[in-house]
């Protein structure tokens, strides 16, 4: 059977139109974004050199105009990755020379929390020192007093309290640093002079964490009674 001409016309047209589509190339820019600029031999030497510690590497890479802020492994910038291993040297350069202490890595932990949190107290007054955020807070919802708490860090706790951190500030999982000073730690004394340094801090030993429970009853639950003295007195 013989196509009418109308019928070619149409096949033809259509034909036309599928081939424009599939040659044109795109004329927006957001669907074809373009490639980040790749990362300049110095800033490459300085997520290095922060992370292994070298003061001196910093300092070259610095001067050689590395980017301060740019971004290595998980997120994490060049203060972040010294303070996380405690390279103090290199994380005094860096803050210095303006590095961001409240920048956060992937998971959202900053320069600032992971001194609060891991009790690197010298690089933890460096970053409250440089305008921390004391209201910043990790991915559990927690400022750096709680896992400091939590860890039985006393000289750490003493500093955030005195730098003027809430101790009552709730986290995702219902507690303030008074809970998980009790419910993760382990009531040795060392605990029990956090708990005693959070409640002269002006700690609220009448706040119930997420399952209603008050500190106190945390505390004899496990038969923490050093603790469970503290909270009475």
């Amino acid at each position: 059977m013989r196509m009418r001409r109308s019928e070619a016309v149409v096949v033809l047209a259509g034909a036309l139109l599928l081939a424009s589509a599939c040659t044109a190339a795109p004329s927006s820019p957001h669907t074809a974004p373009t490639p980040e600029a790749p990362m300049t031999d110095a800033t490459s030497d300085l997520l290095a050199a922060a992370a292994a510690g070298d003061a001196d590497a910093v300092r070259r890479a610095l001067d050689a105009g590395a980017d301060i802020e740019a971004r290595g492994d998980g997120g994490m910038t060049p203060l972040i990755a010294a303070t996380k291993a405690n390279h103090v040297d290199a994380a005094r350069l860096l803050i210095e020379a303006g590095a961001d202490v409240n920048a956060k890595d992937d998971i959202q932990d900053s320069a600032y929390l992971y001194a609060g949190a891991r009790g690197h107290d010298e690089i933890l007054r460096m970053t409250l020192a440089h305008g921390a955020d004391l209201r910043s807070t990790n991915r559990f919802g927690g400022t750096a007093l709680i896992p400091a708490s939590e860890r039985g860090l006393l000289p750490t706790v003493e500093i955030l309290l005195e730098a003027g951190v809430d101790p009552d500030h709730i986290n995702n999982l219902g507690w303030t640093a008074l809970h998980e000073a009790i419910v993760l730690g382990d009531g040795s004394a060392r605990y029990v002079e956090v708990v005693r340094a959070l409640l002269d801090g002006g700690a609220d030993a009448t706040i119930r964490d997420g399952n209603g429970v008050l500190p106190l009853d945390l505390a004899t639950d496990r038969g923490y009674d050093a603790i469970a003295a503290e909270i009475r007195r």
